[in-house]
Order: C-alpha cells, then sequence, then structure tokens
C-alpha cells in the first residue's frame, strides 16, 4: 500500500510541476519526485531533470524554474487536501526570480488557467514585471499599493 501512495503522489506531485514548467518555459524542466528511506523515515527529494540529467533544482534556480515549481507544488499540495476546506492560495511574489516580460506573461496564463480549471482564487502579492495593462487584463481585480505621507494608498483595477 505505501510503495502505490508513493507512486500515485509521485506521478501527482511530478506531473503538476512538470506541466506549470512547460507552460512557462521553452527549453523547461521536468520534475521528478523521488522517495527514499533516510534513517528510517520515508523522505522525498524533488529533481529537475532535462536531457537525463537529474539536476538539484537549486543548482538550476536560474529564470525563476523553482519559482514555477514551488507555485505547482503548492497548487498539488492543495488539490491532495481532503476535505478541502479553502479554495484559496495566498502568495507573495511567487515569481519574483522569474525573468523576462515574455516568461511573465506566460506565468499569468498558466495562473489563471489553473485558477479556472481548479476554482481557486488565488490572491497574489507581485511586483511589476510585464506592463500593467497586461497585469490588469489578466487579474480579476488589481489593487495598486503606494505609501504617500506614510500613508497607504490603494488604487482598484
Amino acid at each position: 500500500m505505501g510503495l502505490k501512495t508513493q507512486q500515485q503522489l509521485s506521478f501527482h506531485i511530478s506531473d503538476i510541476a512538470s506541466l506549470a514548467l512547460e507552460a512557462v518555459f521553452k527549453d523547461p524542466y521536468q520534475l521528478k519526485a523521488n522517495f527514499v528511506q533516510r534513517r528510517n523515515k520515508t523522505e522525498c527529494d524533488l529533481l529537475f531533470i532535462r536531457d537525463e540529467a537529474e539536476i538539484d533544482p537549486i543548482e538550476a534556480s536560474g529564470v525563476g524554474a523553482v519559482d514555477v515549481a514551488s507555485f505547482a507544488l503548492r497548487v498539488a499540495s492543495w488539490s491532495m487536501e481532503r476535505p478541502r476546506t479553502h479554495n484559496t492560495i495566498m502568495l507573495d511574489e511567487p515569481f519574483k526570480h522569474l525573468k523576462g516580460a515574455e516568461a511573465n506573461q506566460r506565468v499569468l496564463d498558466m495562473i489563471n488557467e489553473v485558477s479556472k480549471r481548479l476554482g481557486i482564487q488565488i490572491i497574489m502579492v507581485s511586483d511589476e514585471r510585464i506592463p500593467r495593462e497586461d497585469i490588469i487584463a489578466a487579474a480579476d481585480r488589481v489593487f495598486e499599493v503606494s505609501i504617500k505621507d506614510r500613508v497607504s494608498q490603494i488604487k482598484v483595477s
């Protein structure tokens, strides 16, 4: 039973994260969840795969691949909750290492698709990495916060 559960978890985690990476990057890594025994406990090692080479994600963290995989792992974890008590995921600058307007636009498209398909409300704090108009077009609602004379100013778009 334990091995079958590990295989199902591995597939679920790897599949969701790999799909997210494919949605954002032109030459994406695949994510592999590898269950191993250490100190009489089962642990899960997460590895990036490219051209059959296994890579530690921390060593391959350029251009935000770890950020995208982390988001996907949050979604995968949420999707396994039983019962699901909340359909909201809150994120604070989840893609801060992602470079380039094109990749950032693709990540907004991916977030929209995940939100719609799974019925998740995603609340995200983010800095501007693409034009404000694109962010407003991609989001249901945008709250722009600025500070003037030490008082927060909020504009809703």
